[in-house]
């Protein structure tokens, strides 16, 4: 029988309303009438500005290639612990390979004994040692650490491709729901930084309190993010008047959601949300989070349609790699360590 668990009260969330994390047909963005595209770019805009969260349907991502890699992830999960530390993060000089369970605190301020109650792989860009990027030492660029699993990292790569060319296209309606051309972030996708992280979290039961959730609570770091996420559930998303809902799995959907950077480069016309995993399922956990961020270099500045006549930028300028090393080293226990 399953532990009971014993959930404190601030860890309960409610369930939104379609408005508030609404589902988006995007397939008129992949070819359709004109009238359809301006209209599911409007949409796209709306919860953009709104939550910072929404669904996704009719996305054109193989539902078989979805599932290969939820299986792929698993696999490499049940593998013993020694197994996984062939390809430990600490290991790489760029950020890839796997993290154990802790590894990752995105919410120190809560979470001070211990860190996330999950585990995960970082996949980037696979870059060799020849690469004009990797030669020049630029931060998290470089090779990958793939684990010794048949036809393990095929997969990913296949799915890590079709995340990509997801990425891309929703980062043109991003472009177009703020008045810019669709093709205005084009310029900075010349080696944007990719990143599939699978992920893996363990039952939870017992007491459970914001001391240790799966994911504490946090915003993400970059551009956008695209999430798959299992029938577990668990993901939680914060309303701006602090009332957390639940963001439960949708059949054939993925989950996007408004990052730090994006937020920083619209002026905060663009929504980056707070969010955590509750996993109170009972059961394993797995969820394959996508991070869209564009080329290191790529300035992030107030973008010319989010400022008003008059007004001051809300941020500082700074660049897409500065930022997210900002961010990682703030999360990441083995960088602090160094």
């Amino acid at each position: 029988m399953p532990e009971t668990i014993d959930l404190a009260p601030s860890l309960t969330a409610a369930r939104p309303a379609l408005a508030e994390l609404p589902v988006i047909d995007i397939g008129p963005l992949r070819g359709g009438a004109q009238a359809d595209r301006a209209a599911t770019i409007r949409a796209i805009g709306d919860a953009c500005r709104n939550t910072g969260f929404f669904y996704i349907v009719n996305h054109g991502v193989p539902a078989t290639l979805i599932a290969e890699a939820f299986a792929a992830a698993k696999r490499f999960f049940a593998l013993p612990e020694a197994e996984k530390a062939k390809i430990d993060i600490e290991r790489s000089p760029c950020h890839r390979g796997w993290f154990k369970i802790g590894g990752e605190n995105l919410d120190p301020a809560r979470q001070t004994r211990a860190g996330d109650l999950k585990e995960g792989v970082k996949i980037g860009r696979d870059l060799p040692a020849t690469h004009p990027l990797v030669l020049a030492k630029t931060p998290l660029h470089g090779p990958n650490q793939w684990p010794d699993l048949p036809g393990w990292r095929a997969t990913m790569s296949d799915y890590y491709a079709a995340m990509a060319a997801l990425g891309g296209l929703l980062l043109g309606a991003f472009a177009g729901a703020l008045a810019l051309e669709e093709d205005f972030f084009t310029p900075w996708l010349t080696a944007p930084m990719t990143t599939l992280g699978p992920l893996h979290y363990p039952p939870q039961a017992g007491r459970i309190t914001p001391d240790q959730i799966g994911a504490g609570a946090h915003t993400d770091y970059g551009c956008l993010t695209i999430l798959a996420q299992d029938e577990a559930g668990g993901l939680q998303v914060r309303r701006a008047d602090g009332i957390w809902l639940n963001a439960p799995p949708i059949a054939g959907s993925f989950v996007v959601n408004i990052g730090d950077m994006m937020e920083r480069w619209t002026n905060g016309v663009f929504t980056s949300t707070l969010h955590r995993v509750v996993n109170v399922s009972g059961h394993e956990r797995y969820s394959l989070p996508f991070f869209f961020d564009p080329d290191f270099t790529a300035p992030v500045a107030c973008l010319p349609s989010c400022l008003a006549p008059g007004a001051v930028p809300r941020y500082a300028p700074t660049t897409a790699g500065q930022h997210l090393l900002d961010k990682i080293n703030a999360s990441f226990t083995y960088t602090q360590n160094t």
